[in-house]
């Protein structure tokens, strides 16, 4: 599959949610105290994502 997440852990040991596109990190979280914190991030994403707006703040 060309496009996944990933939970990874940080430097200071939070969780922290990635979403990966052909072997690219294209975005990622804050840090959680809890791994059900990241995984609730990524629910959240799915859920809310599809029908987001699409700005385009560029002059050309």
């Amino acid at each position: 599959m060309a496009h996944r997440f990933e939970i990874r852990n940080n430097k200071k040991g939070e969780f922290v949610s990635y979403f990966i596109y052909n072997s690219e990190t294209i975005w990622w979280t804050e840090g959680y105290s809890s791994k059900a914190s990241a995984k609730n991030a990524i629910e959240s994403v799915l859920k809310n994502g599809p029908g987001a707006e699409i700005v385009d703040t560029t002059t050309s």
